[in-house]
């Protein structure tokens, strides 16, 4: 089936058709002086016969005390000012927590009662836990995400102060609203030596950034599956209830997460 995108700002943040796999691939591009520090990001629907779309681009912000990548549909314009600006990643000073946001207004940067509908959304918050191994072994992660209504919208939620965050519900265990995935446990294989998860031919490198999120539930439902496919080349793949920012945002977390090993 092939996947309409239409309206780049619409499709970024529309959930994927229900029972159809949104492919897509990322690179970097690490050309140019700081962008060994400060690569450029860029996602891309596949087509078939290999063509591709368009969809977002994210780039680190430099002066930025914690990480935090701009997300834009414009993949020359990253600014934060920019009319491309749509959506931003932030991490805790550890850099081990993250937040995903749309691109509204921060309730902190604001004085007057606003109202709600512009203040920013959160789309996910992912959190990185080092597992027993060290770093040798797979990393646990934990992706919240808004959940869906009877219709099949996501829920909206726009915190005003810090207890009303995605993180702050997940910690508190109110989850009410919201739908916690985690990656699926890769099994370890003897011949290769290694920790593995079946990608059905769509990563074709190890490494220790491929990952795939599931909901506890249904552990055969690959919600969201990123891999490497070449040193700068990275496919990702996700499925109903995310979103292409959702899934951007979360695969540029694993390239920061300080547990991150190459």
């Amino acid at each position: 089936p092939l996947i309409d995108v239409g309206d780049l700002e619409e499709f970024a943040i529309r959930p994927a058709p229900q029972g159809i796999t949104v492919k897509c691939r990322i690179t970097r591009d690490k050309k140019g002086m700081d962008r060994g520090m400060y690569p450029t990001y860029y996602l891309h629907l596949e087509r078939e016969h290999g063509k591709k779309v368009f969809l977002l681009a994210g780039r680190k912000r430099k002066k930025s005390k914690t990480s935090n990548y701009l997300i834009s549909i414009d993949p020359t314009d990253l600014s934060r000012g920019g009319e491309s600006f749509i959506g931003k990643l932030r991490s805790n000073l550890m850099g081990t927590k993250f937040t995903v946001y749309d691109n509204g207004v921060n309730p902190m940067k604001t004085t007057s009662s606003l109202e709600a509908s512009v203040l920013r959304q959160e789309l996910a918050a992912i959190c990185y836990e080092t597992n027993v191994l060290g770093f040798k072994g797979p990393r646990k992660m934990s992706v919240i995400i808004p959940g869906m209504n009877m219709d099949h919208e996501r829920v909206s939620i726009r915190p005003r102060n810090e207890h009303e965050t995605l993180l702050a519900r997940w910690q508190n265990k109110n989850t009410e609203s919201v739908i916690e995935l985690h990656n699926k446990t890769p099994v370890w294989n003897d011949d290769t030596q290694s920790y593995v998860l079946n990608f059905h031919g769509r990563v074709t490198q190890a490494s220790v950034k491929n990952f795939q999120i599931i909901h506890d539930n249904d552990p055969d439902y690959i919600v969201m599956q990123f891999g490497r496919v070449a040193e700068d080349v990275f496919t990702m793949d996700y499925n109903y209830p995310m979103c292409a920012l959702q899934a951007f945002a979360i695969a540029l977390s694993s390239f920061d997460s300080k547990l991150a090993c190459e």
